[in-house]
């Protein structure tokens, strides 16, 4: 059997455990159930059942194409009249959330042997991609710790965010103002072709110039420029939906290989209880965001919730909360910590190194 026959029979094994992770967890009702349910099938098979799976980068892509429409559909010129008009709440609210992290990671680095730049690197909300690849470059950093907690706390809050919205103080979003950007009746052809064609050249054109979730954030921005002209995109069919839902779920779900942790108590006893506070910190912020605007908790949570825009979308879309908003508070703390961050931390770090270095010195 050639390699490529081999690959293709990994993908198929991989694509069908989906599925059947996926309709279980739809028979049983539970929230988001074609991300959740491959997500945590393939925990399961890989990590206890020891299957070797493999999900191409390119599902993976392609999954985050379609949730980046859908979320470009709801970026009318009202909503993003209304981001504009929030951005200081945006950069209030976000300051605050990495302040809470650090808070996170000296509690942790403290009750841990884990250095404070490991524990803070891992508990930055940020796209999971972006924050390992920052801690590749940075000396010293332990990238295991960093990894693994990445991962938990994305899966933390994959997993609580269906669950919490559902609760009774947050599944009602009759308050949010939603702005739609096309109605059910704009037929699918022939215009999904031209959204089509935008999406992918955004995407690969994102992907080339280093844009961050280029994949995500490329078809978004393609979409919503391509409404302003006037031009209506139609609302997917929900089997698509699901099938990126999928693809996105399958994809996290690898991410976990428990066999690389060392002490695998303790350090997932710590990633999970830095996820849970930073869980906490979001549902305080969202609670500091309903005073501040007229939105839904709902709205309010999964705006702030330290998950990723594509799985915040997802839910967002799926209980009808302002899809528009959650992205625009998403989309803004990405930005935040792709540009803003690596360069604060850079010279926290190297501030941190002469003052430890200093110390060193003065102790000899």
């Amino acid at each position: 059997m050639t390699q490529l026959m081999k690959d293709l029979k990994k993908i198929m094994i991989t694509a069908l455990a989906a599925l059947v992770g996926g309709a279980l967890f739809s028979l049983l009702h539970i929230p988001v159930p074609w991300l959740l349910g491959p997500m945590l099938v393939m925990v399961i098979c890989k990590n206890v059942m020891k299957w070797n799976l493999t999900w191409p980068s390119e599902l993976r892509d392609s999954g985050m194409i379609i949730v980046g429409y859908t979320i470009g559909l709801s970026m009318t010129s009202a909503a993003l009249k209304e981001m504009a008009e929030q951005l200081p709440s945006m950069l209030l609210l976000t300051i605050l959330l990495m302040l809470w992290c650090s808070g996170i990671a000296f509690l942790v680095s403290k009750v841990s042997k884990i250095d404070f730049q490991s524990a803070l690197l891992g508990s930055i909300p940020g796209g999971l991609t972006q924050v390992i690849m920052l801690a590749e470059e940075t000396k010293g950093i332990n990238l295991a710790v960093v990894t693994i907690t990445q991962v938990l706390r994305l899966m933390i809050i994959v997993i609580s965010m269906p669950l919490l919205v559902m609760l009774p103080i947050f599944s009602n979003v009759s308050g949010d103002q939603v702005s739609t950007a096309t109605v059910d009746s704009v037929a699918m052809f022939p215009n999904i072709v031209f959204f089509a064609l935008v999406c992918i050249v955004f995407a690969i054109g994102g992907n080339k110039i280093h844009f961050p979730t280029a994949y995500l954030l490329g078809p978004i921005i393609g979409t919503a420029l391509l409404q302003l002209t006037g031009v209506a995109g139609p609302h997917l069919p929900a089997a698509v939906v699901d099938l990126a839902q999928l693809m996105i779920g399958s994809h996290v779900g690898l991410l976990l290989q428990t066999d690389q942790i060392v002490k695998k108590g303790w350090t997932f006893t710590l990633a999970i209880g830095s996820g849970i506070l930073l869980m906490v910190g979001s549902i305080l912020l969202s609670i500091l965001l309903t005073v501040l605007h007229d939105v839904s908790h709902a709205t309010a949570l999964l705006s702030l919730a330290p998950g990723g825009m594509d799985q915040m979308g997802i839910i967002a879309h799926e209980i009808n909360a302002d899809l528009s908003m959650v992205s625009g508070y998403q989309l803004f703390r990405t930005f935040f910590i792709f540009f803003a961050i690596p360069p604060l931390l850079k010279v926290l770090f190297k501030a941190m190194e002469r003052k430890n270095h200093q110390v060193s010195k003065d102790t000899k």
